[in-house]
């Protein structure tokens, strides 16, 4: 009699077992994880994956080594937003595309604004350049290229992600909170790479104008042929006012960005008589095993070579 009880005991417990798990698995789940996330660019991207963590799965649509000035956006692209819980832009006029592509595809996530809070440069107005060329003359996007800024990156990223997973918002400050230390070490080194240079020797020949934020930071000054955006075309006479000014102040820190087209900028340095130094990364990561994976590598890289540049100067 006992055998036969402990049998339909055993036979109750294992049949009530099957039928929570069936209705566990029917309960709709929180949130999946990871969390699906689109970056408009591969820099933007790393700090995701920085303040994200194991809990998110990023996407970048603009990837390492490519201009987001000239970006072209595929089918692939609009799949990949139509899939994602959030979407995350520089803003600033850097992308104009990022939006117009959300809005086509039908996108009804969460879209934020990575460099809310930044108070953002504006660009003088060249000479003889036609301010209908690209899409901001006025306004300088690459706020990303003054660690400061970046802390409000990461921090607005951290609340972003917060709000789209509110189980792991806590992670995600934390790991912010760890990366602005990061940041703040970063900003302390750099100072100290620039601090033995004279200001008056703080001169740089860049291939696009992409450094005002890091110029204004650290008090360099950085001259290029192109404007802010690598689809501007110099003139002739610009191009000759440089290297005249090259010349003149013997400038030797001459440099070509990793998605600029080189031929400009190797022109201009053989006519003024300089070598160019080594790719720095200004608008996008390396790919894999290049010296600029992270955004991190990319300004210590940079820094690096910017201060041997302008030591020669």
């Amino acid at each position: 009699m006992n055998r036969i009880f402990r049998k339909f005991l055993a036979t109750a417990i294992a049949s009530a077992s099957l039928l929570a798990g069936a209705a566990h698995a029917a309960e709709p789940l929180p949130a999946a994880l990871p969390v699906p996330v689109t970056a408009s660019f591969s820099i933007l991207g790393d700090l995701v994956r920085v303040v994200g963590g194991e809990r998110v799965r990023v996407t970048t649509l603009v990837g390492p080594d490519e201009d987001a000035h000239a970006f072209a956006p595929k089918p692939a692209d609009a799949r990949a937003i139509v899939q994602t819980r959030l979407l995350v832009i520089n803003g600033l006029g850097f992308e104009p595309w990022a939006q117009k592509l959300a809005k086509s595809s039908g996108y009804k996530g969460a879209t934020l604004v990575a460099s809310q809070g930044v108070k953002a440069r504006v660009m003088p107005e060249e000479k003889g350049h036609d301010s209908s060329s690209h899409a901001h003359d006025e306004t300088d996007p690459h706020a990303w290229q003054n660690p400061d800024n970046v802390v409000l990156y990461v921090r607005n990223i951290a609340a972003a992600l917060g709000k789209v997973d509110p189980a792991g918002s806590a992670i995600y400050q934390a790991n912010s909170t760890a990366y602005v230390k990061e940041l703040q070490a970063l900003d302390t080194w750099t100072q100290a790479q620039f601090a033995a240079i004279p200001v008056a020797k703080r001169k740089v020949i860049t291939s696009h104008d992409a450094f005002g934020y890091f110029a204004a930071h650290y008090q360099i000054t950085f001259l290029a042929p192109q404007g802010v955006s690598t689809d501007a075309e110099p003139s002739a006479k610009d191009v000759a006012q440089l290297i005249k000014q090259i010349q003149r102040e013997k400038i030797k820190a001459v440099f070509v960005e990793n998605m600029s087209n080189p031929k400009l900028l190797a022109q201009l340095a053989r006519d003024a008589g300089v070598t160019v130094g080594p790719a720095l990364y200004v608008d996008a990561l390396s790919a894999q095993g290049g010296p600029a994976e992270s955004y991190l590598q990319l300004m210590r890289h940079n820094v690096t070579q910017l201060a041997a540049g302008m030591r020669a100067n």
